[in-house]
């Protein structure tokens, strides 16, 4: 009979830092790039009728540690009101050789691990290397996680939040009153927001800027106005999610104000190779769109079932 290790909330954010993260998540971008990994698209189930939706992911990644991870997350948008996160499921990870369950996870500690630190990869390659000023719209777990996430690479020296909830940025950085006040002059902008139609505009952002747009992942949905999309310089995680999943992207197409995949300059990944360029002046707007992918999920995982492990964290259970 096989065990299987479980590790709670608690224990993922205690063996998972944010450092280590970022360097699980270029390894990881580098073997998408590679082609060492298989990434379907997300799926969703919506029963008729439900408060929230089941978002399914899978992957699996090849070499030396085959594995086949699976994030199943329940998307409940009212549950902030309730003191819950609107993310609540689990990472599954199965050995690759013969599919037995190794790991049950919480899902909301590695995704809001792991998308913070896919931004901060996306800073280091493409921010300006004199950035110091930091604008966070949102003040939820995924503005909390890049304020620890992108100071690890960029000197910052002022963060400035706008949330709709002013009491939820206290403590952050300098609370300011408008989306507007945020991004003027800010060298970094991340969206974290629950928004459906733009808050940032593109006569707000200055050359030079570099945003991770990262509160929306699906098509209805957006951070960033299409004339932005279009003066910027777009990079993203995956082209076949972005181009299928990333409303700030799909709206800018269907606006006309960019002509399609040929606006995609390069997927993360092909940086970290060298296999594409990134910034190339000191004034161009570069744009990080960030979705969020399994093999992130499964890079967590599988480092996370290494760690504790060793260190002799998480509770050990038949299965």
């Amino acid at each position: 009979m096989s065990k299987v290790l479980i590790l709670s909330e608690h224990q993922v954010e205690t063996l998972l830092s944010m450092r280590e993260c970022i360097a699980v998540m270029e390894e990881a971008l580098r073997a998408l790039a590679r082609g060492d990994v298989h990434n379907p698209l997300r799926s969703a189930v919506r029963g008729e009728g439900a408060l929230g939706i089941l978002g399914l992911m899978p992957a699996w990644r090849g070499g030396t540690a085959p594995y086949y991870g699976l994030k199943e997350v329940c998307v409940f948008p009212g549950n902030p009101a309730r003191g819950l996160d609107s993310h609540v499921g689990a990472v599954i990870l199965h050995g690759g050789e013969t599919g037995e369950p190794l790991l049950f996870a919480n899902a909301s500690a590695i995704t809001a691990i792991r998308t913070a630190a896919v931004s901060a990869v996306a800073t280091k390659l493409l921010a300006r290397p004199d950035a110091s000023v930091l604008a966070i719209l949102g003040a939820g777990v995924q503005a909390r996680s890049h304020l620890r996430a992108i100071p690890l690479v960029r000197d910052i020296k002022e963060v400035r939040v706008y949330s709709r909830t002013p009491a939820k940025a206290a403590g952050l950085g300098k609370v300011v009153g408008s989306v507007e006040e945020a991004v003027r002059g800010a060298d970094i902008v991340v969206t974290a927001t629950s928004a459906r139609e733009p808050i940032v505009k593109r006569e707000w952002i200055g050359a030079g800027t570099h945003i991770n747009a990262v509160g929306s992942s699906i098509a209805v949905a957006r951070e960033v106005d299409s004339a932005l999309v279009a003066a910027s310089s777009l990079f993203v995680d995956r082209r076949e999610s972005t181009i299928n999943e990333a409303g700030d992207y799909l709206f800018a197409v269907r606006e006309g104000a960019i002509a399609g995949p040929e606006h995609i300059r390069a997927e993360l990944g092909e940086l970290l190779l060298g296999t594409a360029a990134g910034r190339t002046s000191a004034d161009e707007i570069t744009l990080f769109k960030s979705l969020g992918l399994a093999i992130e999920d499964l890079a967590s995982a599988a480092f996370l079932y290494d760690k504790a492990r060793r260190e002799g964290v998480g509770t050990w259970v038949e299965f």
